[in-house]
């Protein structure tokens, strides 16, 4: 079966090399079922206000309104079929809510991509908060279906890598990943309480 996201982004791309203009920030495409029409239904509806992506150069380095965050978390939930709560509990645990958080690693952004991670889910910009957490989600969503679905696993292979948690065949026993799979869990609850 053909990824209409994919080839999508391929086109844009290529309008963005013709035109000399940038692309758009990638389109999520529904995970449900990735049919086209649900697809071209989901890039062409309208934006949640405060949520459209500015132009790098004109991008300021100030924090993220909490309400854009909460556009982002809802916006990128539905689409790949993510708890928002859960999502919302990775980015408090990863950046607290800042979107030009740089690890000592490399991670970039709200969800603290690793640039290969940004690059795979078709994140062009990292600090970019609508691309960040839409390959964010995106990774999130891909763990879940890894991990049949098992929000512990994948929030531990979110922060150790899926290799590390299949090895083990649980939450791996480094004392960083088990520290944060308690904590994004923890917020996991207070998030779905509210």
């Amino acid at each position: 079966m053909m990824d209409v996201s994919s080839e999508i982004g391929a086109i844009q791309n290529r309008i963005a090399e013709i035109t000399g203009v940038p692309p758009a920030p990638p389109v999520p495409a529904p995970a449900a079922n990735g049919r086209f029409a649900n697809v071209l239904a989901f890039a062409l509806a309208p934006q949640p206000a405060g949520v459209a992506s500015a132009p790098e150069a004109a991008r300021p380095n100030a924090p993220v309104a909490p309400a854009q965050i909460d556009a982002l978390v809802a916006q990128n939930a539905s689409a790949w079929q993510v708890d928002p709560a859960l999502l919302k509990a990775v980015i408090a645990n990863e950046s607290a809510f800042d979107a030009n958080a740089t690890s000592k690693v490399g991670a970039q952004g709200l969800m603290q991509l690793m640039p290969e991670t940004a690059a795979a889910m078709g994140v062009r910009d990292a600090y970019d908060p609508v691309q960040n957490v839409a390959g964010g989600a995106r990774y999130l969503r891909g763990l879940l279906d890894r991990f049949g679905g098992n929000e512990r696993l994948a929030v531990a292979a979110y922060n150790a890598g899926p290799g590390a948690v299949e090895k083990y065949g649980d939450v791996p026993p480094y004392a960083e990943t088990q520290t944060y799979v308690n904590n994004v869990l923890a917020s996991f609850d207070q998030y779905r309480n509210r």
